[in-house]
């Protein structure tokens, strides 16, 4: 918690994390499945290795949490005469914790109760698109023998920007995370493979582990370098919110990516979970699905998901699973497919 609170005394909003690097505050909507199983020592997940709830655009004006009601797990009811039905994910309207990137805060007694609701809690996340500093995280991977470092200085020649040096945090399995401020009238979309195979982008309702945080692969780490995060070139931010083709008419189809130049955000969230190793395929799959009902893809794009998850290794109905919890945090119950 103690570097939590001083990133929320820099102006970075944070929320808790696990050792997976998921949420740590259990959603007070979703009620625990008979016989579920603890992702992890006193974390209260449905599913093993599965999130609480998963990063959506935060609304404006949300600086502080109250602390949160013990013993209120149920969903809210409707009020009397109202059809029930599916309705609108919370994103902390209730007023209590456990929304994920929606409770992130600066203000450190909100602090303290969202770690205080969390004892679990190894890490923390930084919210990303947020006042003041609008953050942009630009990811660089180096599983899988991608070399993300080669992919983003080809991106930046090709399109005629450098990136100035700005804070860098070290990852446990040798990749970086930049940090960069956007301006705050363009929110940055999050993606995961769109410019290149291993460079994903934490935008507006993603979030960035930060320094100092535990996981279960090691510990994250501030690079020697600025303090404080550098402005985005304007070249980079036009870039990050083309849309999909534009942006990929000469990165997600060219040499650094392995897609095909029609390839779109679908193919990207495919490629994502394709990639997935032992200990991270249901926490990708559950990103992506979650990514893909934000969108109003995630019918068309359910029966691929899970697909693509067998693949992996994932049980046919672990994968079924993960995709029906992400459709349940983004629009209400709804089914996914059955292969």
């Amino acid at each position: 918690m103690r570097h939590a609170l001083a990133a929320a005394a820099r102006g970075l909003p944070v929320i808790p994390l696990t050792s997976a690097k998921l949420p740590a505050v259990r959603s007070p909507h979703r009620p625990p499945h008979p016989g579920h199983r603890t992702a992890e020592p006193g974390h209260p997940s449905a599913e093993p290795g599965q999130p609480s709830v998963e990063a959506c655009p935060e609304p404006a004006g949300r600086q502080g949490i109250p602390a949160e009601p013990r013993g209120t797990t149920a969903e809210p009811q409707p009020p009397s005469g109202r059809a029930s039905g599916p309705q609108p994910p919370c994103r902390g309207e209730c007023g209590r914790a456990g929304h994920g990137i929606h409770d992130a805060t600066t203000d450190p007694a909100a602090v303290r109760r969202l770690f205080a609701a969390a004892p679990w809690a190894t890490g923390y996340g930084i919210a990303c698109g947020r006042s003041p500093h609008h953050l942009i995280g630009l990811d660089l991977d180096v599983k899988h023998g991608e070399d993300s470092g080669a992919a983003l200085a080809r991106l930046c020649g090709e399109h005629g920007f450098a990136l100035p040096p700005t804070v860098t945090v070290r990852t446990p399995s040798g990749g970086r995370h930049l940090w960069y401020t956007g301006p705050p009238d363009v929110p940055v979309p999050n993606s995961a493979g769109r410019l290149a195979r291993g460079l994903d982008i934490r935008g507006t309702g993603g979030y960035l582990v930060g320094p100092g945080s535990y996981t279960t692969r090691g510990v994250y780490r501030l690079a020697p370098g600025p303090a404080h995060p550098s402005p985005a070139p304007r070249a980079l931010v036009r870039l990050l919110t083309a849309p999909a083709r534009t942006a990929g008419a000469r990165t997600a189809g060219g040499r650094g990516s392995g897609l095909p130049p029609s390839a779109g955000p679908d193919s990207a969230l495919l490629a994502f979970v394709r990639a997935s190793r032992p200990g991270e395929r249901n926490a990708r799959l559950f990103w992506a699905a979650c990514r893909a009902y934000e969108t109003g893809r995630g019918p068309a794009l359910a029966d691929a998901l899970i697909t693509a998850a067998v693949t992996t290794g994932l049980t046919a109905r672990e994968a079924r699973a993960a995709v029906l919890s992400a459709a349940h945090r983004q629009a209400g119950p709804v089914s996914p497919p059955r292969p």
